[in-house]
């Protein structure tokens, strides 16, 4: 039984937060790969023996989170790890400024949201908000993701202010970190990292499908990769 850390602050009016546990269930059905969860608040994660039993560990929507040092830790536990990973929304942006921080050495890698008038913001506000937004995302052929949805173009539902600022682009890809997704306007909206068995990281909600009774692609995916672990 795959078992995964749900890395974020539970708050039961927050749809992304209603939606998890029914995508998990969704993915485990799926998979017949009943699959155990655990919320773990930000704020709880001081170290690594809190993270070390789960397979997975998946970062979720709803940030600022009570502690961005906590959220830090536990993605980059996964990817020094091995573990799958998986962040969406809020999970994809601290997924960037810990690659940052901790792959390329920028320490003071900072989001735009809690730390606005920082040096290098490689975080920060989109120029369209994507509050209750759908769109249309072009996957990257080959790559995880396209793997996941078996297909090269889907529309997934954002709620989000804050994005990759794109000057960061080139440095931010120059190693293994690869974009996988874009919109119609050419924007980043996934990431992934080559060298790691799974760890892909979402602007968009893909869990909010499980609220229309669907089994989230990539939940499914994420939970099949726990499970080989």
């Amino acid at each position: 039984m795959p078992s995964i850390a749900v890395i974020g602050d539970y708050d039961a009016s927050v749809p992304a937060h209603q939606a998890i546990p029914l995508a998990l269930r969704l993915a485990g059905d799926r998979l017949a790969a009943p699959t155990r969860f655990e919320w773990i608040p930000t704020d709880e994660i001081e170290g690594t023996a809190r993270l070390a039993p789960f397979d997975g560990v998946w970062c979720v929507p709803a940030s600022p989170y009570r502690s961005m040092d906590g959220a830090l830790t536990a993605i980059r536990f996964a990817r020094e790890s091995g573990r799958p990973f998986l962040g969406t929304c809020g999970g994809f942006q601290h997924a960037v400024i810990e690659y940052a921080r901790n792959v390329l050495g920028w320490a003071d890698a900072e989001h735009g949201e809690t730390a606005p008038d920082a040096r290098r913001l490689v975080i920060t506000p989109l120029a369209c908000s994507l509050v209750e937004v759908a769109d249309t995302v072009t996957l990257q052929p080959g790559t995880r993701i396209a793997q996941a949805y078996e297909r090269s173009e889907i529309v997934e539902g954002y709620r989000c202010r804050y994005g990759l600022n794109e000057e960061f682009l080139a440095q931010l890809t120059s190693r293994d970190l690869r974009v996988v997704a874009k919109d119609r306007n050419g924007d980043v909206r996934a990431l992934e990292l080559e060298s790691h068995p799974f760890f892909v990281a979402t602007l968009f909600q893909p869990e909010r499908a499980a609220l229309r009774g669907e089994c989230p692609p990539l939940a499914a995916a994420f939970v099949r990769a726990c499970a080989a672990r």
